[in-house]
């Protein structure tokens, strides 16, 4: 499986593209916004001649979902999400507002994730993780054959998500960060939400918030 990352946005969120031998695609937090970064988007699909299949949400805070009705749009997909991020993603436009930003309403998702369910595209599969703490819904996707996992805004380099928003506990991410993500192998890559990626290892030997 390739991994391409692409920033987007003035929050500075990843979006990843994961591929396959296949030819299919996966869309992990589609971030763009506005009409430049959704045409980026689409000029470096078409250049890797990728065919998208599948859109995640680790979970729905705007920044994570500015994309959400383009890519949908452009490539007839559904969306997936966790249950409890289905505020998040109904609030999006008006938190926009806060923030001193626009977007149009995001589709509602056609469905809702649950613990564990698998994913697959081409001949990838994707595992979801229930990471909550940053918010209600969030999930992390862990590709066991390929030794990934994306954690959305719940793991960091370094850091974790901040529990302050609506929906955040901080008791509870440190408990979803050592029961579902730090049981995963020393050498699987974490590519988190915002930031560069590291290694399950490295943040738990050196995270301060697990020192």
């Amino acid at each position: 499986m390739e991994i391409f990352r692409l920033v987007f946005s003035p929050i500075e969120v990843n979006t990843y593209i994961l591929a396959d031998e296949s030819g299919d695609c996966a869309i992990i937090d589609c971030g763009c916004y506005g009409t430049n970064e959704s045409e980026e988007l689409e000029v470096f699909i078409s250049d890797k001649n990728l065919n998208p299949v599948l859109l995640l949400n680790t979970h729905c805070h705007l920044d994570h979902i500015f994309g959400n009705k383009f890519i949908l749009d452009k490539y007839k997909l559904k969306t997936f999400c966790g249950k409890g991020d289905e505020k998040n993603m109904k609030d999006a436009e008006q938190h926009s507002r806060i923030f001193g930003l626009t977007m149009e309403e995001p589709p509602a998702a056609e469905g809702f994730i649950s613990d564990n369910q698998v994913f697959a595209f081409g001949t990838t599969e994707l595992k979801a993780l229930h990471v909550p703490g940053h918010s209600p819904g969030s999930f992390a996707f862990y590709s066991e054959q390929n030794g990934s996992v994306f954690t959305g805004d719940a793991l960091f380099s370094g850091s974790i998500g901040r529990t302050d928003l609506p929906g955040g506990d901080y008791g509870l991410l440190i408990n979803s960060i050592n029961t579902k993500l730090f049981v995963l192998p020393p050498a699987i890559v974490v590519y988190p939400g915002h930031g560069k990626e590291t290694t399950i290892e490295r943040e738990k030997l050196s995270n301060p918030f697990f020192a």
